[in-house]
This record gives C-alpha cells, sequence and structure tokens, in this order.
C-alpha cells in the first residue's frame, strides 16, 4: 500500500525533506545533506562542481525542489 502514496509522504517518510533553516536557495542541498548525513556545505560544493561537467543537474535540481516536501 506504500506504492500508493504520493510522492512527497514517500520522500517525507524516508526523511528527505527541505529544512525550514540553513537554506541557501530551496533547502534542496541541505535536504541531501541532513538525509545522508553530510555537511550541506559538502553537498552544495558537489553540486557545484557536477554543474561544470555536462548533464542535466540543473533540470534535477528544480525537480528536487517541486518534488521534496518543506519540513
Amino acid at each position: 500500500m506504500a506504492d500508493r502514496l504520493p510522492i512527497k509522504q514517500r520522500m517525507a517518510q524516508q526523511g528527505l525533506v527541505r529544512p525550514r533553516s540553513g537554506r541557501v536557495l530551496a533547502g534542496v542541498c541541505a535536504g541531501l545533506a541532513r538525509r545522508f548525513g553530510m555537511r550541506p556545505g559538502v553537498v552544495r560544493l558537489l553540486f557545484v562542481l557536477s554543474v561544470l561537467l555536462p548533464g542535466p543537474q540543473v533540470l534535477v535540481y528544480v525537480a528536487l525542489w517541486i518534488l521534496m516536501p518543506s519540513e
């Protein structure tokens, strides 16, 4: 039955939420850092470095901004 939950509820159950404090832009990197036990600065640095490579990183960031529930 858990498969029928909306994606935002499933993300929240897994601890993947955008925090209200510590946001720089939308809180996506801070939320990912909290979920995976990393420092937000490291995740932000990894994201900035990944933008230098070809790929859809910015689109993934925007999608997570939309899909990740706010705390």
